[in-house]
């Protein structure tokens, strides 16, 4: 046991040095290698997993709704993720990971799981959240053409039409909630201009330091 627990410590110390020391290439076209993918992707699906276990979903085969997420999923969503017959931004292409083909995931993750990757977005992957941006109902607008999207051939995606060229987000009811407030500053990016005490940030501090505002 006692060889086990130092090979452990031995092992931590090695990766710690590598780390340090900028051997490992973090560069987006240098691939992951097949255990740090293994090990990332297999942690994503357990956690979302467990997250959305309790979700309740709600009927999402109302044409307006499915009508209401095409608006959004062309907005927001094709330029990483594509569609029937739409290959991806070639910014996205250059991701690492490269972002999941959602004809698939619509077919392998349930309605509640899609829901909580879309609101709650997803570290290291470029995967945004969305809980401060779009109202839940529109959330599950995503998720219900998400989920019709995996029927669609290309000919079928080009034919619809989504109205108004572009989706207007609307405006977010918001209750004053401390926690939620330090969450919505990191997902609004503050720390990329501001010192904010306890947001971990780009520490590339252009503006003034946010410590002790509310009291000015």
């Amino acid at each position: 046991m006692k060889w086990l627990f130092g090979l452990g410590i031995l092992a931590a110390a090695s990766g710690g040095v590598v780390h340090y020391a900028g051997l490992y290439d973090i560069s987006a076209t240098d691939q992951h290698l097949a255990p740090t993918y293994w090990l990332l992707d297999t942690g994503m699906r357990r956690s979302v997993k467990r997250r959305a276990g309790e979700i309740t979903v709600p009927d999402l085969t109302d044409p307006q709704k499915l009508q209401r997420g095409l608006l959004l999923y062309r907005s927001h969503c094709v330029q990483c993720h594509g569609a029937p017959g739409v290959a991806p931004e070639p910014f996205a292409l250059g991701m690492t990971p490269t972002p999941a083909a959602l004809v698939h995931t619509a077919r392998a993750w349930s309605p509640a799981e899609i829901y909580w990757v879309i609101k709650q977005g997803i570290k290291m992957t470029g995967m945004p959240a969305w809980k401060y941006r779009m109202r839940d109902d529109d959330i599950w607008a995503v998720v219900a053409f998400v989920l019709e999207m995996a029927r669609l051939t290309p000919k079928q995606y080009a034919a619809m039409h989504t109205g108004p060229p572009t989706a207007e987000v609307d405006t977010l009811a918001i209750t004053p909630d401390a926690a939620r407030g330090k969450r919505a500053i990191n997902q609004y990016a503050c720390a990329t201009c501001h010192a904010i005490p306890g947001i971990v940030g780009a520490n590339a501090p252009v503006g003034p330091p946010l410590a002790g505002s509310a009291r000015g």
